[in-house]
């Protein structure tokens, strides 16, 4: 996969509503969601109870926590997307979140990202990020968001 790489507050606001591309695939285990149970203190059965999710879970397994595929969001958009010329990228936050499909443990996501809006904020821009996060063999996305991120000068 080949990182866009974006220079600086201009190349931001050149690139608004344009498609970044598509990050590697990883896949979701069930020692990945174990740590974030652990983590977050959410050992729901249907995350973390093997034995019973596979035996009673609609999904026919255990799955993957929605929060968890909102995080890796962090470590799939830099595979798609870079900044340079900027002293700082922070998360800002998010517009709105949906996770239309449930991620079962085994299976693959990658992130696709498209950049729908730059806006001026003091000692910057404040970017809108459309992160699209598929599931592999699934016409329906794991996770969208509208990830806020502010890239100062």
């Amino acid at each position: 996969m080949a990182t866009t790489t974006i220079d600086g507050l201009d190349g931001l606001r050149a690139a608004v509503g344009q498609d970044l591309g598509t990050s590697d695939w990883l896949e979701i285990t069930q020692d990945r969601v174990n740590t974030f149970a652990d983590a977050t203190g959410d050992h729901q059965w249907i995350h973390v109870d093997v034995e019973r999710a596979n035996a009673e879970s609609p999904f026919g397994g255990p799955i993957a926590h929605g929060y968890l595929t909102l995080a890796l969001t962090n470590q799939l958009m830099p595979e798609v997307v870079r900044v340079t010329g900027v002293s700082s990228g922070l998360n800002y936050g998010v517009n709105k979140v949906r996770f239309p499909t449930a991620v079962p443990v085994g299976s693959r996501i990658r992130a696709h990202v498209k950049l729908e809006a730059a806006e001026e904020v003091t000692g910057g821009v404040q970017t809108t990020m459309l992160i699209t996060v598929e599931l592999e063999g699934s016409e329906k996305p794991a996770c969208i968001v509208e990830a806020l991120s502010r890239w100062l000068a």
